[in-house]
């Protein structure tokens, strides 16, 4: 017997909540990436409904964050300086060309598989360069604000175009920015960014037509329990086994869509 395809979301949903909840990453280098290759969804809506779908989930894990005072606002206004008028801007220009045609897909698809391979090599690595930061002083501050401003803003051209980027790629550049703070108040920080900018990029995919919602309820429906279980679990897991494997998995789907 066939599953509703309501049903298959879900679980889709399901699993990639349950890496989140696990992993801290995974969620928009998951879901869209599903929604294109395993559902056929196209491009420009797999990043639109993955947008507010991570603009949802991330809204959760910011209020944990915030009341554990493990977000520097200070750095989340800074990546917002930048990103959230990288983003508009972005989808303006997605609107412009026209995101949903052939041509469109194409270049989304090799954009999304780019921006994976790098998600994959930078959860590597993080490890290896949260040490060499730690080795080194911060810089001034000014210099320090306006790499992180422009941080902000290619983290706003890569999520409205991949839905994909504010995780993994901006948590290791926040290490070398700032090695005094710890993992914690760093992943944090990225978390409470990535809702401002997934909502305003997700909106503006909704505006021209690059949401739907379908399939995004259904989506959060399997999310939601998801997370909650892999929290639970979570410390009884190696996550670096973990993480090895989802990276393994990012760089195979990412090649098969630059590939394709």
């Amino acid at each position: 017997m066939t599953l509703p395809i309501e049903v298959l979301y879900a679980l889709s949903g399901l699993v990639v909540g349950f890496v989140v909840g696990l992993t801290g990453v995974g969620g928009g280098s998951l879901m869209t990436p599903l929604l294109i290759l395993l559902f056929g969804i196209h491009p420009a809506t797999a990043v639109g409904t993955d947008l507010l779908y991570a603009a949802a989930t991330k809204s959760v894990g910011t209020l944990v964050h915030g009341v554990n005072r493990t977000v520097d606002w200070r750095i989340v206004l800074r990546l917002a300086l930048g990103s959230v008028p990288a983003a508009a801007i972005t989808v303006w220009l997605l609107a412009a060309t026209g995101a949903q045609t052939s041509a469109a897909a194409h270049l989304l698809a090799l954009v999304l598989g780019s921006v994976l391979v790098l998600t994959a090599v930078s959860m590597l690595f993080r490890g290896t360069i949260a040490r060499f930061a730690g080795r080194h002083r911060e810089l001034p501050p000014g210099p320090q604000a306006a790499l992180t401003v422009i941080t902000g803003a290619v983290l706003g051209i890569l999520v409205s175009v991949s839905s994909v980027g504010a995780g993994a790629i901006g948590v290791t550049v926040l290490l070398l920015l700032y090695p005094k703070l710890t993992v914690h108040r760093i992943v944090g920080s990225d978390i409470a960014h990535a809702v401002p900018l997934t909502l305003v990029a997700g909106l503006g995919h909704w505006a021209i037509g690059d949401v739907d919602w379908h399939i995004l309820l259904a989506l959060l429906c399997g999310s939601i329990p998801g997370i909650l279980v892999a929290s639970r679990l979570a410390p009884l897991i190696n996550e670096r086994v973990i993480r090895w494997l989802l990276a393994c998995i990012l760089t195979i789907v990412g090649l098969r869509l630059v590939l394709s």
